[in-house]
């Protein structure tokens, strides 16, 4: 058997200590790597965040500006003498902000509609709690009866029951416009 030396040992432990170093540089460029990946998919995904956002916008504005126009005669056959239509009535009071997408007003009552492309039990919801603050937000209304309506072009199932058991008007699409499809017994609740 071979003696081991210094020389020997010193060897063994630079080149051990270049495998450590090239599996450093390794582990650094691959880490290297995967942030820029990392960065690479984040911007990716604001972009497609931001672009859907504007779709949805947009969609929400198509739903707007389809049931804007049959308000008046929607709610009038329901015997509510809508004489004002607004579309995206805001309000900034209290440091709360407020924005209905339709508000239909005549002399003692009101109607808060709420258009959604999509309307799911979370729009529902949260509609609920704008009806609740309404008054809080736009006192000079403080006197008047308020309905809440719901609008979309597509309702998730049950969701229209589950808006109609909250007390809300729910609009849908029908035939070429829009119609309220609540039925005769149905007895809005009033805010």
């Amino acid at each position: 058997m071979t003696p081991v030396t210094i020389e020997d040992i010193y060897k063994l432990f630079q080149k051990s200590q270049e495998e450590s170093d090239r599996r450093s540089a390794e582990a650094d460029r691959r880490a290297a790597e995967a942030a820029i990946s990392l960065a690479k998919l984040e911007c990716t995904v604001e972009r497609t965040s931001k672009a859907v956002d504007a779709l949805t916008t947009r969609w929400g504005r198509f739903v707007e500006e389809l049931v804007e126009p049959a308000v008046l005669r929607l709610f009038q056959e329901k015997g509510i003498d809508i004489k004002e239509v607004h579309p995206r009535t805001r309000t900034k009071r209290q440091g709360a902000a407020m924005e209905i997408d339709i508000l239909a007003i005549d002399d003692t009552e009101l109607v808060l509609v709420e258009c959604k492309s999509r309307l799911s039990k979370d729009d529902v919801d949260e509609f609920l709690q704008k009806l609740a603050l309404f008054k809080t937000s736009f006192p000079h209304y403080q006197n008047y009866q308020a309905y809440g309506a719901v609008a979309g072009i597509e309702i998730n199932e049950g969701i229209d029951r589950y808006a109609y058991q909250k007390g809300l008007f729910v609009i849908k699409p029908s035939g070429e416009g829009v119609a309220i499809a609540n039925d005769d017994n149905f007895k809005p609740v009033t805010w």
